[in-house]
């Protein structure tokens, strides 16, 4: 009935009322989990008869897959496509990933949560996309630092360490902030976009340490913790960033990897 109604597509009271339904479900799923949330429960909450309801959704699964893609589709594409701009450098790359990221997690916590809600629940055709999309998300944090360690403008860190690390940081903000205010989401997206930066570019050993012998240890041991890794990597097999289940980027999961 959902797929008979697609030539509505375009009709703005259409639109208003899928965005309604798509809130209260992203609700629903976050607090009760997708299991324990029925189609009945939904329609309630967007003042709808069930019958009506199927104008709009075939099913819980159509309406979960949905959300799903808006919520890890959309910023893997969002990413890749920053990476593609080469007038970037990897630091203006970064910094535009972690503001992307941030101020989606702070304007749509909900999305977030659901997500970390019903993770155990998700049929295949949803979980398998679900999970290749969060790969490809850590994937372009990681390529992103890879770079910036190339060009100098880097410390010699772990890439894939360091990419969930600022992840995790950056979807926790789900669980803390409270959206609503557009400006406040925008300063907090800036803030840790910033930090996240700093975490990783080269500080000028002149600010942090005296000047002496100290300062030239610290910037040798820079230099051998880089070196180490290149001799590592060069008698190991490189790592797959997509490899396994543990390219999750998410706090929760990050924390079990």
């Amino acid at each position: 009935m959902a797929a008979e109604a697609g030539g509505d597509r375009g009709n703005p009271r259409r639109e208003l009322v899928e965005k309604q339904i798509m809130e209260q479900a992203t609700r629903l799923f976050a607090e009760r989990g997708f299991a324990s949330t029925t189609l009945q429960d939904i329609a309630d909450a967007s003042g709808l008869t069930r019958p009506a309801l199927y104008h709009y959704v075939a099913n819980k699964d159509e309406l979960l897959s949905r959300l799903v893609s808006e919520s890890t589709q959309t910023p893997a594409d969002l990413l890749r496509r920053i990476n593609e701009r080469t007038a970037l450098t990897p630091t203006q790359k970064l910094r535009e990933m972690a503001q992307t990221i941030a101020l989606r997690q702070a304007q749509s916590p909900d999305r977030f949560r659901l997500l970390i809600r019903s993770e155990a629940e998700l049929p295949d055709p949803i979980s398998i996309p679900y999970q290749q999309s969060r790969r490809y998300v850590l994937k372009e944090f990681i390529h992103t630092i890879e770079d910036g360690i190339r060009t100098g403008e880097m410390r010699p860190v772990d890439p894939r360490t360091s990419a969930l690390g600022i992840i995790g940081m950056l979807n926790w903000i789900a669980w803390w902030h409270l959206p609503g205010n557009a400006d406040d989401d925008q300063a907090l997206a800036d803030h840790l976009a910033d930090m996240a930066v700093r975490s990783l570019t080269k500080q000028d050993p002149d600010s942090l340490t005296p000047v002496g012998p100290a300062r030239a240890m610290a910037l040798l041991r820079q230099d051998l913790d880089y070196l180490e890794r290149l001799l590592d990597g060069t008698s190991q097999r490189p790592r797959d960033h997509n490899s396994g289940g543990t390219g999750v980027p998410h706090a929760s999961r990050s924390r079990r990897t």
